[in-house]
């Protein structure tokens, strides 16, 4: 396979990590993305390989819990009116992903792809040169009252029947993790499974230094459809094998294959603070809230929320505000002052799992898209898988429950 021509839509963090992926198999990659590298949820995030993160947003405790954030159009999860007819068709789908057989499924798979991106993340990084932008620091998530921390109990058994290490904490211990906290949180849970990088855009941008280092093609420019040999774009038509990582916009191009996937966003919000503005020790996580609170070189991200919104609708920074608000609350020492505030697309799919696998109808292209909140988390697993893809190698976790045709006989 050496020299073969592989075409990589998307430079973001997923399509990055794929391109030097499979750079390292011998192959020849082009990158193409309409605004160049880290243009979109790649910037913004939180930072965070969350590699304890194996249960899925669609789940019987989010159907219950909705409605009442669902009131709140600065709650965790919210959908804007004008946009709820639209998106209903994928919130049926999210309600058949929420059935506890579907959710044992979609946790047990999620659950195999994190330890994929534990094991692969290391390797990628120590042949990019980039392991020192990695701190493995773990994750604190707390819990008002005895009443929400036994609500999560569920969850952290099903982390434990797939081996994720947890610690769970009561009263003053909390502080030995993170001084500074609120007293209204009597409860927590630290997992050492957590990882960060110390700037997501800086990381990402430096992947795309290192592709094009190593020989590869990086180009600005808009891809307009897949073709049966490539692709079409502004710049031109380009021949090849195709990965699609084009995060939040991916369902369109797959739409010019005549394939429907029902990919949605996640508009996620957060405001980045100056350095000094909080002795944070790790990531920090406010469960019960919908956001977390993560340490970048650029300074302290706070942010997060699920906003069902789509691709068009203005931001709504009221979220990111709301957010900032609770967070000076919960930590009484933060200074919020002189922050910068952000939104961007997280490309979702409804069991929270994302499309890894030939697309139907296409098979010359590769689907690497949909991770939600988790891109960065999966970016070197889904880089692994797509380089065994392409170079016809039995992939080395099961990819049936990412396969992008998986929702054909759904809802």
């Amino acid at each position: 396979m050496s020299n073969t021509q592989v075409i990589v839509v998307g430079a973001g963090v997923v399509g990055l990590s794929s391109a030097l992926e499979l750079q390292a198999k011998g192959m020849s990659v082009r990158v193409i993305d309409k605004v160049g590298p880290a243009g979109g949820a790649s910037a913004g995030n939180a930072g965070a390989f969350a590699f304890s993160e194996i249960l899925p947003l669609a789940s019987p405790k989010t159907i219950m819990q909705s409605p009442k954030w669902l009131f709140d159009p600065l709650g965790p999860l919210s959908i804007p009116p004008s946009y709820a007819p639209k998106i209903a068709p994928w919130m049926l789908r999210f309600l058949g992903a929420s059935r506890p057989s579907q959710v044992k499924k979609s946790t047990h798979a999620q659950a195999e792809m994190m330890r994929h991106a534990k094991k692969t993340l290391e390797p990628f990084l120590l042949r990019a040169g980039l392991t020192h932008m990695l701190r493995n620091e773990g994750q604190l998530q707390v819990y008002e009252g005895e009443k929400q921390f036994q609500a999560t109990l569920p969850g952290y058994a099903s982390l434990e029947a797939e081996n994720v290490p947890f610690t769970h904490l009561k009263g003053d211990s909390i502080a030995d993790y993170q001084p500074g906290l609120s007293p209204r949180f009597t409860h927590a849970t630290f997992t050492p499974a957590y990882a960060t990088i110390d700037d997501p855009k800086l990381y990402t941008i430096t992947l795309a230094e290192k592709f094009v280092a190593n020989g590869g093609e990086l180009l600005i420019g808009e891809v307009k459809l897949l073709t049966s040999d490539g692709v079409h774009t502004s710049l031109g038509d380009f021949k090849g094998r195709v990965v699609l990582a084009a995060g939040a916009y991916s369902h369109h191009l797959a739409r010019t294959a005549g394939v429907k996937i029902p990919l949605e966003t996640e508009r996620g919000y957060n405001t980045t603070l100056p350095n000094n503005t909080f002795n944070l020790k790790q990531h920090l996580t406010f469960g019960g809230h919908g956001f977390v609170i993560s340490k970048l070189r650029s300074g302290l991200r706070v942010g997060g929320s699920v906003e069902l919104g789509g691709l068009n609708l203005p931001p709504n920074f009221a979220r990111a505000q709301a957010m900032l608000n609770k967070a000076k609350e919960f930590l009484p020492g933060l200074k919020t002052e002189g922050g910068i505030q952000w939104m961007g697309f997280r490309p979702s799919l409804p069991d929270s799992l994302p499309a890894i696998g030939v697309l139907p109808s296409n098979d010359n292209v590769i689907c690497a898209f949909g991770h939600g909140h988790l891109g960065l988390t999966q970016s070197t697993a889904t880089a692994a898988l797509v380089a065994d893809i392409v170079t016809a190698t039995k992939p080395a976790i099961d990819i049936k429950p990412f396969s992008p045709s998986r929702f054909a006989s759904w809802l």
